[in-house]
């Protein structure tokens, strides 16, 4: 392992800079819980919208993209389904596979909680650009 010889000053950074990620984390899974969901199916929202061919993504992409198994995708979604917020249909190229999408309300819902996310990285991002200008390179 290459000793990359941090100064006391690297490790403050790094670890002012976890302590703010921390922080979002926290920010954002409180906001998830305050409109009833928890942070994975919040993450599962934004997974699905974020990763769509157009309006839908596979059961399995999303699997890859909540770093998730399948079978734990399968769960989230029943819960995502029975609230309402998503919807789940064949694939009409492979009816192997299911599609899954955001219905109206689940589209309401993750944009109300992305627009107070934005806003929260708004009001950290001189914090956080600051952190990462004070990270130097080290190989």
């Amino acid at each position: 392992m290459p000793d990359p010889k941090l100064s006391p000053y690297d490790y403050r950074t790094l670890a002012a800079f976890r302590f703010s990620l921390r922080g979002f984390l926290s920010f954002s899974e409180a906001a998830a819980r305050a409109v009833g969901l928890t942070p994975r199916q919040h993450q599962a929202l934004l997974g699905i919208k974020a990763a769509s061919d157009g309006d839908t993504t596979s059961m399995s992409q999303l699997a890859d993209f909540l770093i998730l198994r399948h079978n734990s995708t399968v769960g989230l979604i029943d819960r995502l389904e029975a609230a309402r917020l998503v919807a789940r249909m064949p694939d009409p190229d492979d009816r192997r596979r299911v599609l899954v999408r955001l219905t109206a309300a689940g589209e309401r819902c993750l944009a109300d909680l992305s627009a107070v996310h934005f806003a929260e990285l708004e009001r950290i991002r001189s914090e956080l650009q600051s952190l990462l200008d004070r990270m130097t390179p080290h190989g």
